[in-house]
């Protein structure tokens, strides 16, 4: 069956798949050249390595709907439990092995029962959370991170980000978002794409009345596990 949200994007280059393909591109060849030591640093996705969390892109591509579902069932809808076995048969027999596998789904439109945007979202903040502790630097579209962040501000379906920012006004300076009403956060877009999905690291890059608040809620989304 035709995906809808693919057909209805082909044709110009400016699409969401479009993003995706060439966003998972710039990480696979951000990541060719790390050491061993390098592919084990703690990600900002806390308990997972940097190559643990590039397995989990990979399975994300890997899984239509059937399959997803068929996982979910299988692990009696333990949604945690269907992330670490979904990751664990992409991680592969070494971190040669494991950006082998995400190079191969550049290009997939497969995706699990969510919208073609959450799968851009995905992609962007778990690039961040790999490239940041390596120290990688990535520009990314400003189109691309702005589109981002729009979902995201009305989202709590795979990350909390709606409820996150509730009460605050978020004001990008590089770009054209804005959303919300209260104490005001404002900064880059990737920032505030990354504070929205709970990475406080990324509210030191962000000014306003309101980045406290918004700190304090990433560190206690991040001790009950609620960001993604």
């Amino acid at each position: 069956m035709t995906d809808p949200e693919l057909t209805a994007e082909r044709g110009h280059g400016s699409g969401v798949w479009a993003s995706i393909r060439t966003e998972r591109a710039a990480l696979a060849a951000d990541l060719a050249e790390l050491t061993e030591a390098q592919w084990a640093t703690p990600s900002l996705c806390a308990g997972l390595s940097v190559r643990e969390v590039l397995a989990h892109l990979t399975a994300g591509a890997s899984l239509n709907t059937v399959r997803w579902l068929a996982g979910v069932i299988r692990c009696r809808f333990d949604f945690d439990k269907q992330v670490a076995v979904r990751l664990a048969e992409q991680l592969g027999a070494d971190p040669a092995e494991t950006l082998a596998r995400f190079r191969h789904i550049v290009p997939s439109t497969t995706k699990p029962p969510l919208p073609a945007i959450a799968m851009l979202g995905e992609t962007l903040v778990h690039g961040e959370d790999i490239r940041r502790p390596l120290g990688i630097r990535h520009a990314y579209p400003i189109d691309v991170a702005t589109r981002v962040a729009e979902y995201y501000q009305g989202s709590d379906m795979v990350v909390v980000a709606k409820k996150r920012v509730a009460g605050l006004r978020l004001a990008a300076d590089d770009g054209t978002f804005t959303t919300g009403s209260g104490p005001v956060v404002s900064g880059p877009t990737l920032a505030l794409v990354m504070a929205m999905t709970g990475r406080a690291t990324y509210c030191d890059g962000l000014e306003g009345d309101g980045v406290e608040l918004l700190r304090a809620r990433c560190r206690h989304d991040d001790e009950h596990g609620s960001r993604g």
